[in-house]
Formats: C-alpha cells, structure tokens, sequence
C-alpha cells in the first residue's frame, strides 16, 4: 500500500506533468527519486523551445497547482528562461530551454531514480 505522502505527490506530479503538456511541453520526464534523495518524490523535467515557451510553461504549472491547492515553496530561475526550478515540496519541475537541457542532463545526474511512464502516474 503507498503511504499517503506518496499519493499524494503522485497526484501532484499527474497534474504537473498535464499543465506542461497543455502547453506544449517537449521531452516531459518524471523521476522517483524518493529512494535515492530525501529532499523530493519526484523530480519533472521538461523543455521549451525559447524563452517564451519556457515562461508559459512555468506559469501554467503554477497555476494548475495552485487551482489544485498546491503552493510553491521556491521557484528560480524565472527572469533567465533557460532553466526555471519550480519547488512545490514533494515535487520538483525543472523547466528548460532545449540547450540548457542537454548542457545539464538531469536525467544522466539522476539516473540512479525510477524513471516512470507519465501514464503510470494515473
């Protein structure tokens, strides 16, 4: 049985990952890293095409967890539009522009976390 914590940065993650996707979100990648790190659930990777698609992203994650009660705790980033980490707690969205993505390879960083399948998150 999954610890309440955990349904409930899943569902958090579930509504992240569709905010990026509603606007147009490229590569979108969940993380658990619960096993391996105990500063997040999951961590949520992402990329724009520009600045501006980057911007839109942030700001539409931020609203569809806000509208889901979900409060940001930190978020960086924001002015540069290369990389924006967004801190909700349990999750953390990590939103680049393509270049930056590549250069930081979080997936490689954190390879030692469960990648899972965006539809295993419903």
């Amino acid at each position: 049985m999954m610890a309440k914590e955990t349904l409930c940065s899943r569902e958090m993650a579930k509504i992240a990952c569709k905010a990026l996707e509603d606007k147009k979100g490229e590569a979108v990648k969940v993380i658990d890293i619960s096993e391996v790190s105990v500063i997040a659930d999951y961590f949520i990777i992402a990329n724009g095409t520009n600045e501006s698609q980057v911007r839109a992203l942030v700001d539409n994650v931020e609203e569809e967890m806000g509208k889901a009660g979900f409060i940001v705790k930190q978020s960086e980033g924001y002015g540069t539009g290369k990389w924006v980490l967004i801190d909700f707690g349990d999750i953390i969205v990590h939103i680049f522009d393509k270049e930056n993505r590549l250069f930081y390879d979080l997936e490689r960083i954190w390879r030692d976390g469960k990648m899972i399948d965006i539809s295993d998150l419903s």
